[in-house]
């Protein structure tokens, strides 16, 4: 194999469609787009969503619910990632900084406990909020719980 002797793999280039360039070219006339209406002419743009003049799927279908704006999000922790870093780090105590300090969450979320998997051992906690389950696991172990 030589620079002289090299060509593209069998089937890999295609020649490109020559559109609109007379009847003789084999595409001219209507230049592939059918005959009149919008999509024909040049300049054309379709709405997002636009159906073809039928009431579009958006406007067909009703309203429903409502999104608080005062709703609070919490970022939820269970307790085998609670006894996860107390192994993997060797503390016993957890805050949001910290949880923000190892990339587990974003500096600006607020973090539940939550009651799944079991604690071997015992720490304290400091989080935005925590479910009874959760509590009772951590106060049983010896641990504390401080919301902020």
């Amino acid at each position: 194999m030589e620079l002289h002797n090299l060509k593209p793999a069998e089937g890999s280039n295609r020649k490109r469609k020559i559109i609109a360039r007379g009847v003789g070219a084999g595409s001219g006339r209507t230049a592939t787009r059918g005959h009149k209406g919008a999509k024909s002419r040049s300049g054309f743009k379709s709405k997002r969503g636009f159906e073809g003049g039928q009431t579009p799927l958006q406007r067909r279908v009703p309203k429903f619910g409502f999104n608080s704006p005062n709703r609070v999000e919490f970022f939820p922790v269970n307790l085998d990632l609670l006894q996860h870093f107390a192994d993997k780090f060797g503390t016993n105590e957890i805050s949001t900084e910290l949880l923000a300090e190892k990339n587990v969450i974003k500096k600006y979320h607020k973090v539940k406990v939550l009651g799944r998997g079991e604690l071997t051992s015992s720490v304290s906690v400091k989080v935005n909020a925590i479910s009874e389950t959760a509590k009772q696991h951590i106060e049983n172990k010896g641990g504390t719980v401080t919301l902020l």
